[in-house]
C-alpha cells in the first residue's frame, strides 16, 4: 500500500471512492480517462488510504463508470435514467462530452433510419415550424411560443414571443433565433438563453407607400448576413439582405411586384457557403398545376447570376412536368428538384448551370422503380449528402451508390442524348396519405432526422435504426 502511494501516477494503480454510501474499486486510468479537467481525474490525483467521500447518486456514478471503462452506457441505463439526470451528473464529474458522445445518434442513413420518437410540446402541440440544430437539438414553434430541446433532446424552456403565431424560425447564433409571421408584419430576433426580446428589422419604403405590413416568408443565414424574404398584402415583395451586427437592412437584392408565377415571394432561401450565393425558389399551384421559378443571386454584385422558370421558354428535356420542391445539397453545391407530374428527381451542378443543366436520377432498385406518386403534397430536404423526398404521407430517400464519391459522378447516356446519376432510392416510411398526415416540413440536425405532419401534434424524430432501440427521447 505505501508503494502505491509513494508512486501516485501508477496507471494500475486502484482507487477507492464512496459515493453516496456506496463504495466504488476502479483504477487510476480509468478516472484519468475523464480528461485533465475533470473532477475524477483531481480526485485521481489525492493518495489516501480511506475511500474518497463524495456526496451524490451512487446509481447514476456507476453508469457513468462503466462509461469510461467501455466508452459506452450499459443497454439498461436509458430505461432506468433520463438523459437530463445522466447528464447533469456527467456535468458535475466532468465527463459531459464523453456522455454527449455515447448516446447521441449513429450516423444517420436514411436507407435504415427509424422513428425514435415524438417530441410534442406541453401545450399547443401542433408545431407551426421547427429548427433543427447542428447538435441535433430542437427548437419548436407552437402558437406563440418556442420550445427549446437540447442535444439530448430532453426540454430545456419555452420562450413567449409577443407574436399570435410563429410561421418561420431561423438559427442566426447558436442562442439567437429570428421569427417571422405570416399574420405579423417584421423579423423579430429573440434571445432564446434569456427569452428576451432584442430587436427587429421591417421593409419599408418611403417613397413607395404599397411597402406596408411586410410579412417574413422565408429566412436564410450566414455568418455575417441574415436573407429574408417579405410579401406584401398588395403582392409586392423582395429579398432583403440584414447584417448581423447591427440588425440593419444593408441591401436589396430583388423586389419585384404582381401575382405571376414568376413574381412570387420566394418560399424558401438559402446561404451557400462555397461560393456565398443566395438561392431562392417559389412554387405555385393553380388549376393547370405546378409552376414557379428558381434564382441565384450573388450578393457582393447584387444581381441574378442564374434562373430558370417552369414551365417556361427554353429548351428542357422535361417541358410540362414542373417541378413542385427544390433543395439544395449546401455541402456539395447541388440543386435537386422533384418533378410534380412524374415525381422524378433531378440534380444540377450549382458550379456548372446552364439552359438546361438538369440531370435526373436513374434509380438501380427495382422495387422502387414501379412507384406511385399521388401528386398532392411534396417535400424535398438535402441533408449530409442524401435527398428525403416527403410525397403525401410516405417519406423516401435518394443515396449514393459510391458513399465516397459525390454527387457529380455521371454516366452518360448517348443513346438517350442525356446524362443521368446512379443512385438508389428507398422507403424511409410508407404509409398512406391519411394514416399518419400529410407531410408538412423535413430537416436534418446532427445525427437526426425531423418531420412534421400538417395537423398532426408533434415533431417525429427519426435516427438509423440501429440506434433506435436504445434511444428513450423525453418529451
Amino acid at each position: 500500500m505505501a508503494a502505491q502511494i509513494s508512486n501516485p501516477t501508477t496507471p494500475g494503480r486502484r482507487i477507492k471512492l464512496n459515493v453516496g454510501g456506496k463504495f466504488f474499486e476502479t483504477t487510476l486510468s480509468t478516472l484519468q480517462s475523464a480528461g485533465p479537467d475533470s473532477l475524477l481525474a483531481a480526485l485521481s490525483n489525492r493518495a489516501a488510504y480511506n475511500p474518497i467521500f463524495i456526496d451524490r447518486d451512487p446509481e447514476i456514478f456507476s453508469v457513468l463508470l462503466s462509461l469510461l471503462r467501455s466508452n459506452r452506457l450499459p443497454s439498461a441505463a436509458l430505461r432506468r435514467f433520463s438523459i437530463q439526470e445522466l447528464a447533469e451528473e456527467a456535468l458535475y464529474y466532468g465527463v459531459e462530452s464523453r456522455l454527449r458522445s455515447a448516446s447521441l445518434p449513429s450516423p444517420l442513413h436514411g436507407i435504415d433510419a427509424a422513428i425514435v420518437d415524438t417530441i410534442r410540446p406541453a401545450s399547443d402541440a401542433v408545431p407551426s415550424t421547427f429548427s433543427a440544430g447542428e447538435d441535433g437539438s430542437l427548437w419548436i414553434a407552437h402558437g406563440g411560443q418556442i420550445s427549446i430541446y437540447d442535444s439530448y433532446l430532453s426540454y430545456s424552456t419555452a420562450v413567449r414571443t409577443h407574436l399570435d403565431d410563429i410561421t418561420s424560425i431561423c438559427r442566426v447564433w447558436p442562442e439567437i433565433a429570428a421569427v417571422g409571421s405570416e399574420s405579423s408584419s417584421g423579423l423579430h430576433i429573440y434571445d432564446l438563453s434569456s427569452g428576451r426580446y432584442t430587436g427587429s428589422v421591417h421593409w419599408t419604403d418611403q417613397d413607395d407607400p404599397r411597402i406596408y405590413k411586410a410579412r417574413v416568408c422565408a429566412i436564410a443565414n450566414s455568418p455575417d448576413s441574415v436573407f429574408v424574404s417579405f410579401d406584401c398584402p398588395h403582392r409586392e415583395n423582395s429579398v432583403l439582405v440584414i447584417d448581423k451586427s447591427t440588425l440593419q437592412v444593408s441591401s436589396e437584392l430583388t423586389r419585384q411586384s404582381g401575382s405571376a408565377a414568376k413574381n412570387t415571394v420566394p418560399g424558401k432561401v438559402t446561404w451557400l457557403p462555397e461560393t456565398g450565393l443566395v438561392i431562392g425558389s417559389a412554387v405555385t399551384c393553380g388549376a393547370f398545376g405546378y409552376s414557379g421559378y428558381i434564382r441565384i443571386w450573388d450578393p457582393r454584385r447584387k444581381e441574378v447570376v442564374w434562373e430558370t422558370n417552369e414551365p417556361g421558354s427554353g429548351r428542357s428535356s422535361r417541358f410540362g412536368d414542373s417541378f413542385a420542391d427544390v433543395g439544395v445539397d449546401i455541402d456539395d453545391s447541388v440543386l435537386f428538384k422533384i418533378c410534380s407530374k412524374s415525381g422524378d428527381l433531378a440534380m444540377a451542378d450549382i458550379r456548372k448551370l446552364g439552359d438546361d443543366p438538369w440531370v435526373y436520377m436513374e434509380d438501380t432498385n427495382p422495387s422502387m422503380r414501379e412507384a406511385s406518386y399521388g401528386g398532392n403534397e411534396v417535400h424535398l430536404h438535402c441533408y449530409k449528402r442524401q435527398v428525403f423526398v416527403g410525397k403525401d404521407g410516405g417519406l423516401e430517400v435518394w443515396s449514393r451508390l459510391n458513399e465516397r464519391g459525390g454527387w457529380s459522378e455521371r454516366r452518360g447516356d448517348t443513346e438517350n442524348g442525356r446524362d443521368e446519376v446512379s443512385l438508389k432510392r428507398n422507403y424511409v416510411d410508407k404509409v398512406e396519405m391519411g394514416e399518419r398526415g400529410l407531410i408538412k416540413r423535413i430537416e436534418g440536425g446532427g445525427e437526426r432526422l425531423f418531420v412534421s405532419r400538417e395537423n398532426v401534434e408533434g415533431i417525429e424524430v427519426w435516427e438509423s435504426s440501429n440506434h433506435s432501440a436504445i434511444i428513450s427521447v423525453p418529451s
